[in-house]
């Protein structure tokens, strides 16, 4: 009896037409579980189209190759942190909780089962140009609005804002990963908890202005 290539597990059965943006959804699904699996250099857009159970033209009539499918996934990726970021700090004006939320947005990310944080942090292509602005982009804009907050509330100038945003983003963005890859029998909650305590005894340091 035949069975099914393991490369090919998950591949989604062909199907009939979709409209164009469903479609372009549906690749980039595919997509992600490929890139992830496989990392950048290993993966093929045959496999790609094999598991979004589509013909590889019909692939590149959305994608013109591998590399605008990667970048359009990881645009996607980019933003998501970035909103996250966004939303924590705008979900409170206490500033205990902002921070609280803020690290707990990037333990949330990295704890998704569809493991895009690997194409946003663990990317084996940082060496190319493009790939590499839109993950420093991450940093930049989540450290920029970070900034904005410390600023607000400490009168510290720019430069001295931003450095301990790039500092909060690092410190969140690093542990979560490390929480995820290593510190088995620590819960999410338990690990940010942990976390953002540590950033708060530190930021909490820097007086109110008026």
């Amino acid at each position: 009896m035949a069975t099914t290539p393991p490369e090919l597990d998950g591949a989604r059965p062909r199907g009939g037409r979709l409209p164009r943006r469903e479609r372009r959804v549906q690749l980039l699904e595919s997509a992600l579980e490929v890139f992830v699996q496989h990392g950048y250099h290993a993966a093929a857009m045959d496999d790609i189209a094999e598991r979004a159970g589509v013909s590889k033209p019909v692939l590149y009539q959305h994608f013109p190759g591998k590399l605008d499918l990667y970048l359009a996934l990881l645009d996607s990726s980019c933003d998501a942190v970035i909103d996250n970021c966004r939303v924590a700090l705008d979900s409170t004006h206490d500033n205990k909780q902002r921070v609280a939320a803020a690290i707990d947005a990037f333990y949330d990310y990295v704890g998704k089962d569809t493991g895009a944080f690997r194409l946003v942090f663990e990317s084996d292509l940082t060496n190319e140009p493009a790939v590499r602005q839109h993950v420093d982009r991450v940093t930049s804009e989540c450290a920029s609005l970070i900034a904005a907050v410390i600023h607000d509330d400490t009168g510290l100038p720019d430069p001295a804002s931003r450095l301990l945003a790039v500092s909060l983003v690092g410190m969140a963005q690093v542990s979560a990963r490390f929480w995820l890859a290593e510190a088995g029998g620590i819960d999410r909650d338990q690990a940010t908890a942990l976390v953002s305590g540590l950033a708060w005894r530190g930021i909490r340091g820097y007086p109110l202005t008026d």
